[in-house]
């Protein structure tokens, strides 16, 4: 009954500090990367609400990224909290056997790789899919921000528009428009027509609908696929610019992939049907994508066993305040080191196998060596 409260309240309080320290670390992050999504609204003319809604499903992705940090940042200060205030010296007068607390350490460190599995091999790739999704389903819907003065703008692709200047009531002066995907077909009257070319002296943005331009006082060219050029004079004329798509990447990343269709990339053979993101050869990225799915989170519970030295009694040692940072180094060494491992785990097969191993090898060792450290402190008592 006591050993149940005393886990209820380190589970608590563990908890209390993973959550604090992974939401003020994704919230920096996040805040960080919508700045960034604004080129949505900016460059690429999304409405205001294609851009709420695709940053907010990257939070996703951003908490995944923090959680075995968090993680450890979280134990670390824990244990430091506990020990500050005498707590732990308290559990060990009144019986309480550490390799119980350090087995408490670990079925939570099992749980928090779990969470990770659950996000970054089902939850994140769907989220993000589902994000890149909106933008391949999303229409130009700020046009005039799109369209910016003394430069060729190419937002959509295929139509190249410059225009000269602009006044302050709107007016557009010397716009010269280029279409290569036959976005304005319905103006020329000719068939097998490759490209068009409109100039017009002034045109407008309609204020109604954002979505039109009035042509005044211009000439439209167009070239059919034999090289022959058509000319046609016009006083004002209408262009729709309702629906067009930018160039914005629509076609999902390999993280943005679902972990099935990553692993049947990785297991099906050259005779099987096209797969996403799946190259025939050179498969290093979806590779790497894998083993950070799955591999990654296996370091959780690798450097809760490191931190768990924190808890070896040290007073009698000259340097016994430096093993906190000792032992909190070598865990953050840890996970930065198997971040960057991560990258380059997919150039083989090898590589990966050595990756996955790594944890599951030295995790029973490093275990071992805790409880002997533990036995050897209490012979000395």
């Amino acid at each position: 009954m006591f050993s149940d409260k005393i886990y209820r309240h380190f589970f608590l309080e563990l908890s209390k500090h993973f959550f604090i320290v992974l939401f003020a670390f994704s919230a920096i992050v996040w805040a960080v990367q919508s700045v960034n999504f604004l080129d949505l609204i900016v460059e690429d003319g999304h409405s205001v609400g294609l851009y709420l809604k695709y940053s907010f499903l990257n939070i996703v992705k951003v908490l995944t990224k923090f959680i075995p940090l968090s993680f450890l940042v979280s134990l670390i200060f824990t244990i430091r909290k506990f020990d500050g205030d005498n707590e732990l010296i308290a559990l060990w007068t009144a019986g309480m056997n550490k390799i119980k607390i350090i087995n408490f350490f670990f079925k939570v460190s099992i749980l928090v790789t779990i969470l990770q599995l659950l996000l970054a091999c089902i939850i994140n790739p769907i989220v993000l899919n589902y994000s890149r999704h909106l933008i391949k389903s999303s229409d130009i819907n700020f046009v005039s921000g799109t369209i910016k003065t003394g430069q060729f703008n190419d937002t959509v692709k295929g139509l190249t528009i410059f225009i000269e200047e602009k006044n302050q009531d709107g007016v557009f002066k010397n716009i010269f428009i280029r279409d290569e995907s036959k976005i304005f077909k319905t103006l020329d009257s000719a068939k097998n027509t490759s490209n068009l070319t409109i100039y017009a002296k002034k045109g407008k943005l309609l204020t109604s609908d954002n979505s039109s331009l009035i042509l005044e006082n211009g000439s439209l060219h167009s070239e059919n696929f034999k090289g022959k050029i058509q000319a046609i004079d016009f006083e004002k004329t209408k262009l729709n610019l309702f629906g067009m798509k930018t160039k914005s990447i629509i076609k999902p990343k390999v993280q943005e992939t679902r972990s099935r269709i990553l692993l049947s990339c990785l297991t099906k053979n050259q005779t099987n049907k096209k797969i996403l993101n799946c190259p025939s050869e050179g498969k290093f990225e979806v590779l790497s994508e894998v083993n950070r799915r799955f591999g990654m989170p296996l370091y959780i519970p690798f450097i809760a066993l490191i931190c768990s030295f924190l808890l070896i009694n040290r007073e009698e040692t000259k340097g016994a305040s430096l093993y906190k940072y000792i032992y909190g180094a070598l865990s953050l060494s840890t996970l930065i080191l198997a971040e960057i491992l991560v990258r380059y785990s997919g150039l083989s097969y090898y590589y990966t196998l050595i990756y996955f191993l790594f944890p599951v090898i030295f995790i029973p060792i490093l275990y071992l060596e805790i409880v002997r450290r533990f036995m050897f402190e209490n012979l000395r008592k």
